[in-house]
């Protein structure tokens, strides 16, 4: 068999492009052995490139009793269509490969399999005339795709489209299927469309070139029913497809969601719901509620640090109290009114200036002037402000709760009294919670058991941060509070300890000592568990900092 050339106009920019990542030839095997099961199935491949799927496809249905067989496929890069065929016919087969965009193809219900590697690109660059054509496609198949859709969304719903009853799917995917939001109508149209649906893993990556994990997506029984489930399989690189383990039986209670929990094994995932059916965990939205923070339009003009607000002269009831931009500064357990002050004779902008109504003082009226000579008068949010210069304010929250993480989401006990900008968020907490909340959540909260539920709420952000939003955080699984209740002298005991690992940045082993305290101390959950459910967070959030590395690589 011929290798395939490669366009030598064609750079990897440009490949990057149009989404085009080569699939290796170990799971393009593992796909087609998997998805062609006769020598009269009719094969589809709608993103060819050079052809690797098909070429494999010929190998198959040859192996299977064919002779010269014929495959078809659809690809937008003109040289590689050709060379495409030039290896089907190296194969033994003939190649129909059409040259296009294949959401202008004709939907055709007459394929056995359609097989592939989707062209995975993003939103940003993924625009115009194509973007269109791949939405009005996704609706026929009864699939809204949101604007922030990738190429692969729209591929697979209109490639399964093409699939007579009975047919087969099987397709390289980024891990996105699994996490993203916008993929949720993706995930419910899969498990309405195909009576069964198996799911393979990789610990490694896969794709040098590409900025994501991959996952293997093989979906039969097109048209003959629905599924409630997934077989859920982990591998550890493509080379490891031939030893495949036993699959996991995996049950989404609703398949829009995010199907992060796929990616952990049953005795974590019982862990997990055992803790929850026996109110040892809770989402955060019982103990309250959690907002977005002040968002004033031009944080450099309205956050200060105490040196420029001695330098304007403005007196003390002339600003308010501020936990500084970003959140670098809450990485231990509160925020504190002399941690405040330290940070603030550091440079951090402590200070939110809002000086009230009819009270300026002439510093404050020449603060005004120095902003409007900037222009932050005519900002957006300045500009739909009555006062242009008092922005909307929060009441300082209970706890903040960290929006953009490089470890692990955090709640710190806003003992400061401080008010928080949209950089991070804020817990209110409900009355009867709020002086157990302040006093042991954010301590409790330290625990793998919570750490694993902010890797499968949030979601990977560039640079493998962990981001969680108010939506996301609501579901966010931390102690109830008749844990926390009952771990109360026990955790109180750690306290100074675990803040000092913090301060030093030993996280895993604060957390530690919050698991050995919280989980098997007082909650009576076995040693082997909480190791177990240690090592799936460190696992996905290994996961989510590799991806981060490779991006900015």
């Amino acid at each position: 068999m011929s290798a395939p050339n490669r366009d030598p106009e064609d750079t990897q920019g440009l490949r990057k492009a149009r989404g085009a990542f080569f699939t290796p030839p170990a799971i393009a095997s593992y796909i087609v052995d998997w998805a062609i099961e006769a020598p009269t199935d009719k094969v589809l491949e709608p993103s060819t490139g050079d052809a690797e799927f098909l070429v494999r496809a010929v190998d198959r249905l040859i192996s299977l009793g064919a002779e010269a067989p014929q495959v078809h496929g659809s690809e937008l890069h003109a040289w590689s269509a050709e060379e495409g065929r030039r290896r089907v016919d190296a194969a033994g087969g003939v190649a129909h490969i059409t040259v296009g965009d294949f959401f202008e193809r004709p939907v055709e219900p007459v394929f056995d399999a359609v097989v592939g590697n989707p062209p995975y690109i993003r939103f940003q660059d993924f625009a115009g005339e194509q973007r269109t054509r791949a939405r009005a496609a996704a609706l026929r198949g009864g699939v809204a795709l949101s604007g922030l859709a990738s190429a692969w969304a729209a591929f697979t719903v209109t490639s399964a489209l093409h699939l007579r009853p009975g047919g087969r799917l099987g397709f390289v995917l980024p891990a996105e299927l699994l996490t993203a939001n916008y993929a949720g109508a993706v995930r419910r149209f899969l498990f309405e469309r195909f009576s069964s649906i198996e799911l393979v893993l990789f610990e490694e990556r896969v794709f040098a070139e590409a900025e994501t994990e991959a996952v293997l997506l093989l979906a039969s029984g097109y048209q003959e029913g629905s599924t409630t489930s997934a077989q859920v399989l982990q591998v550890r690189n493509a080379a490891d497809l031939q030893a495949m383990p036993p699959a996991i039986t995996w049950t989404p209670a609703d398949p829009a969601q995010k199907w992060s929990g796929a990616t952990i094994g049953t005795q974590v995932t019982a862990a997990l719901l055992d803790a929850v059916s026996a109110d040892q965990l809770q989402s955060l939205s019982k103990w309250g509620g959690t907002r977005l923070g002040i968002v004033t339009g031009r944080n450099n003009y309205f956050a200060m640090s105490p040196a420029t607000v001695a330098e304007v002269g403005l007196s003390a009831r002339e600003t308010l109290p501020l936990s500084p931009p970003g959140s670098s500064h809450l990485r231990g357990l509160e925020l504190s009114t002399a941690a405040l002050r330290k940070l603030g004779k550091k440079g951090r902008r402590t200070h939110l200036f809002y000086p009230a109504e009819g009270l300026l003082s002439e510093a404050a009226t020449g603060y005004l002037a120095t902003g409007i000579a900037e222009g932050v008068d005519q900002t957006y949010k300045s500009r739909t402000r009555r006062l242009w210069w008092q922005v909307p304010l929060l009441p300082p929250p209970d706890l903040f709760l960290t929006y953009m993480n490089a470890d692990t989401v955090r709640l710190v006990t806003n003992t400061a009294k401080a008010y928080h900008l949209n950089s991070i968020h804020g817990v209110y907490l409900h009355p009867k919670h709020s002086k157990l909340g302040r006093e042991l959540l954010p301590l409790g909260a330290l625990n793998s058991f919570t750490m694993l539920s902010a890797e499968l709420a949030g979601r990977a952000y560039g640079g493998g941060v962990l981001k969680m939003e108010p939506g996301e955080a609501a579901r966010w699984l931390v102690p109830s509070a008749e844990s926390l209740e009952k771990a109360r002298e026990k955790l109180t005991a750690i306290r100074p300890q675990v803040g000092g690992k913090l301060r030093s940045g030993k996280l895993a082993e604060a957390v530690k000592m919050v698991d050995d305290a919280l989980l098997v101390e007082t909650l009576g959950i076995s040693r082997p568990t909480v190791r177990a459910v240690r090592q799936a967070r460190d696992e996905l959030a290994g996961r989510r900092e590799a991806r981060g590395h490779a991006v900015q690589g």
